[in-house]
Order: structure tokens, then C-alpha cells, then sequence
């Protein structure tokens, strides 16, 4: 009887274990999910005419110092001429910093914004440096905005230039979002494209968040040229930007 009893009592013990098991929670779904890389940007941000300014980036996933980023570029512009940017490649100086140099050669207000790219994540943060006395200005009617050559506050776009683009090819359009250095997600982004020697035929392309704050699509051009591509930004709180780029299809 009592060999019964302990048998059954083994039997007990062994389910309640088991359901224990069943019912503990695992975290294979919090280690599917990557680490965000961080991008720690750093600029001189007070300069002479002409002095050099330092641009550095640290990037990083967690612990780990990132130095096999696929794409480190820092974009340079004058206040209100984001269209006239200037893109400056990084020098990988290894354990995840990555640097270059500018300079200025008139007072004014600058943007110095970092694009990275590095294992399937991108993160653009950006710093505002004063050149001499900062300039002046007029801070009225953003006009720029009205035309693509300013974006609203806080929010940053790049595309990612396509190279060797040719015709009867599919092609790959890119472009990451943000809004206050987050991904921003959810939006409608289309790709409005046109050849330079005929405006008037225009395609619309959809493009879909591929990832977040990422918005991908495929165009086919049909024939050698010079295409323009005008991305267009619009989100649930009137947020509405474009700008423009150029694109050359080879035969």
C-alpha cells in the first residue's frame, strides 16, 4: 500500500512539473528581436570662418562597438538649403568610431547629419554647428518647405542613390524615415518618377515599410536617361514632405 501511495504521489509531483514548464514563459520572442544600433554623433559645434570642424560617429548594438557598418556619410548644408547638401564619406578609425572633417567659408547656421547603415538598421541623427556670428536669416514663411528644400522640425529623410541603375531592369528604390531621430513608421511614401525629356508622362510608385521607418519599392525604367524621382512623405498628422533626386539609367 504504501508502495501504491508513493508511486502516486511521484506521479502527482512529475504533472505539477511539468505543467510548471508548460506554463513558464520562454524568451525565444525577445531573442528574435535585434538590438537597435546607436548612433552617437559629435560635432564642433561652434567654428570660425574657415576653421576645421571635427565630425564623429560611435556606433554601436548593445555591448558590441559596430565596425562593419555597411554605410557611414555625413550631409552637410546651410540653413534652409538641404537641397544644395554636401555628403562627405567617413573614415572607419575602427572600435565603431567613425569620423571626417569640414569646414565653412562664411558665417551662417549648418546641419551636419550622419547616415548609418549597419546590419540591416539605419539611424541618421543630426547636429547644428555656428560658423562665426550664425549669420543671418529671415524666419518667416518656410518658401523652401513649400518647394522640397527644407522638412519640419525634427524630421530627416534619406534615399539610398541607386548606382549602375539600367534600363528594362528592375530597381530598387529606398528611403529611410525619421521624425525626432525615431523611425517613422506608418507613413504613405510614393515615388513620383519622370524622364527630363518628357515631364509631362509621370509614374507613381507605392512603397511598402519594409522594416521600420523604411520604405521600399521596385521601378523598371524603360529606357536610357535622366529621370527625376520625387519622394513623397504624408502621415496621419498632416505631416506632408517631398524631395527630389536624380537618377541616371544606363542602356
Amino acid at each position: 500500500m504504501k508502495k501504491l501511495f508513493g508511486l502516486v504521489w511521484l506521479v502527482v509531483v512529475l504533472g505539477i512539473l511539468v505543467a510548471c514548464a508548460e506554463d513558464t514563459p520562454t524568451n525565444d520572442t525577445a531573442d528574435d528581436m535585434p538590438v537597435p544600433i546607436a548612433v552617437e554623433l559629435t560635432v564642433t559645434e561652434e567654428a570660425e570662418v574657415n576653421a576645421p570642424v571635427a565630425m564623429a560617429a560611435v556606433v554601436t548594438q548593445g555591448d558590441d562597438k559596430v565596425e562593419d557598418a555597411n554605410e557611414v556619410v555625413f550631409e552637410v548644408w546651410e540653413e534652409g538649403q538641404k537641397d544644395a547638401s554636401v555628403r562627405i564619406e567617413a573614415t572607419n578609425e575602427k572600435e565603431g568610431l567613425y569620423s571626417s572633417e569640414t569646414s565653412f567659408d562664411h558665417d551662417g547656421r549648418f546641419h551636419i547629419q550622419v547616415h548609418v547603415t549597419a546590419r540591416g538598421m539605419h539611424s541618421m541623427p543630426v547636429k547644428e554647428v555656428t560658423v562665426g556670428d550664425g549669420g543671418h536669416y529671415e524666419e518667416h514663411a518656410e518658401e523652401g518647405h513649400e518647394h522640397g528644400h527644407g522638412h519640419a522640425d525634427g524630421f530627416s529623410m534619406h534615399f539610398v542613390q541607386p548606382e549602375n541603375v539600367k534600363g528594362n531592369e528592375a530597381t530598387d528604390l529606398v528611403v529611410h524615415l525619421e521624425l525626432d531621430e525615431k523611425p517613422l513608421e506608418q507613413a504613405r511614401v510614393r515615388y513620383e518618377i519622370w524622364s527630363e525629356t518628357d515631364a509631362d508622362q509621370r509614374a507613381w510608385v507605392e512603397a511598402e515599410e519594409t522594416k521600420a521607418g523604411e520604405y521600399a519599392a521596385s521601378h523598371t525604367f524603360t529606357e536610357p536617361g535622366t529621370f527625376q524621382i520625387q519622394i513623397h512623405v504624408e502621415d496621419e498628422h498632416d505631416l506632408h514632405e517631398h524631395e527630389t533626386h536624380t537618377i541616371e539609367v544606363n542602356e
